[in-house]
C-alpha cells in the first residue's frame, strides 16, 4: 500500500458553543465550529474577504478541555485530519459531514 497524508492545520475564531457529548462507553466527544478569513487582491486591485466554516470535532481529555476553555470568537489553532460520515435518516435519505477531527488544539486569544 503506497503512503499517504490527511494533515489539516487552521487558524480561526471559535463560532458558537461547543456541545459535550458522551459515547455509550463514556468516552468525551466534544464538536464546535470554526470560522476562517480568506483575503485576496483581485487582478482590478479590489480587496476581497470570505468566510469558511470548519466543523471540529475533538475526543477524549481534549474533548473536555475544548469544552471548558473555548468560548464563542476566540482565536485558534487546530491542527488534525479531515473525516467524512455518512448516516441514513429516517425517510432512508444519506446524508455526508465532512469535519476536522482535532489532534492539537490551541488557544491563541480568548475573546
Amino acid at each position: 500500500m503506497s503512503r499517504g497524508l490527511n494533515k489539516v492545520m487552521l487558524i480561526g475564531r471559535v463560532d458558537g458553543e461547543s456541545e459535550l457529548r458522551h459515547t455509550p462507553s463514556g468516552r468525551a466527544v466534544t464538536s464546535f465550529g470554526v470560522a476562517v478569513p480568506r483575503q485576496w487582491t483581485s487582478a482590478d486591485g479590489e480587496q476581497h474577504e470570505e468566510m469558511e466554516w470548519f466543523n471540529i470535532v475533538a475526543w477524549g481529555s481534549l474533548a473536555d478541555i475544548c469544552h471548558k476553555k473555548l468560548t464563542e470568537g476566540s482565536q485558534v489553532y487546530i491542527e488534525g485530519r479531515l473525516q467524512t460520515r455518512g448516516w441514513g435518516d429516517s425517510t432512508g435519505k444519506r446524508h455526508f459531514r465532512t469535519e476536522v477531527v482535532a489532534q492539537e488544539v490551541i488557544i491563541l486569544s480568548h475573546k
